[in-house]
């Protein structure tokens, strides 16, 4: 299949289709409504802010950001999630999915933490809304940002790197709302 052909894919997918595959990869449904959660943030983000952004991109890769999960709870759900999307054709969902977990993972700590060796840290903005709205959503509810960095430093501890990347993360994306 040609990327012109994988691009219109992802232009017709719509948000039944994407629910769809979540059930088809057997995706828990706990974690479907979580995934339909976190789209409905990541909508809201889009809505506040003043620079053009993928829309359906975002709501798309929003749905299908934790499809990993049908095989794995662990931290390796974002590569398992890649993998999956890209097998479907899904390149930039695919990349969502890799990059959505906390603010990113960098090179280093994904070769210790047992993943393939490169930086899965959200690079585009559809990627980086993904990522915050996820951050923002305990499993189906909205939580606030502080919450967010509360369980961050009791899970990682105070001074880890992965609490000023989610800072960083938020304040970009706060930066470019109205």
């Amino acid at each position: 299949m040609t990327s012109s052909k994988k691009s219109v894919l992802t232009e017709m997918l719509t948000k039944e289709q994407a629910l769809e595959i979540l059930r088809e990869e057997n995706v828990p449904e706990n974690v479907i409504e979580h995934s339909e959660a976190v789209a409905r943030e990541a909508m809201k983000l889009c809505d506040k802010l003043m620079v053009p952004v993928d829309r359906h991109l975002v709501e798309m890769g929003a749905l299908l950001h934790d499809i990993g999960r049908s095989q794995s709870h662990g931290i390796n759900h974002g590569h398992i999630g890649g993998i999956i999307l890209r097998s479907r054709g899904f390149e930039k969902e695919a990349r969502i999915a890799e990059r959505h977990i906390g603010a990113g993972i960098t090179k280093q700590e994904a070769m210790k933490l047992r993943l393939p060796a490169h930086s899965y840290l959200p690079e585009t903005l559809e990627e980086k809304i993904v990522c915050l709205a996820d951050n923002l959503v305990e499993e189906n509810h909205r939580r606030t940002f502080n919450e967010h960095i509360s369980q961050l430093q009791g899970d990682l501890g105070a001074g880890h790197p992965a609490i000023e990347r989610s800072r960083e993360l938020y304040h970009e994306i706060m930066a470019l709302s109205g």
